[in-house]
């Protein structure tokens, strides 16, 4: 299951993020989103657990909580909204 993770620092790491929820299971994958040009955290990212259930007990424990020195947002990673079809000139 991917899990969002908001609210982050800009010093936060993949690797703090994978510290922090395998506490709660067993965790596949962490990445923090980067902005494209400056290679700097955007505050954001994403940790994969395997198993729903451990990945439910981490959200439902560390939601609103602290992380770094700021209240995280943590809930089900969405679906990527699909792209918009380019626009058509007028001309």
């Amino acid at each position: 299951m991917d899990i969002y993770v908001g609210n982050l620092t800009y010093q936060t790491t993949a690797e703090d993020l994978i510290d922090i929820f395998s506490a709660y299971g067993s965790v596949a994958k962490a990445n923090i989103v980067t902005d494209r040009d400056t290679r700097r955290s955007k505050g954001f990212g994403f940790v994969t657990m395997e198993n729903e259930q451990e990945a439910n007990n981490a959200i439902n424990a560390l939601n609103g909580k602290e992380i770094q020195g700021r209240v995280a947002r943590i809930n089900p990673a969405q679906d990527k909204p699909a792209a918009r079809p380019a626009r058509q000139s007028r001309y």
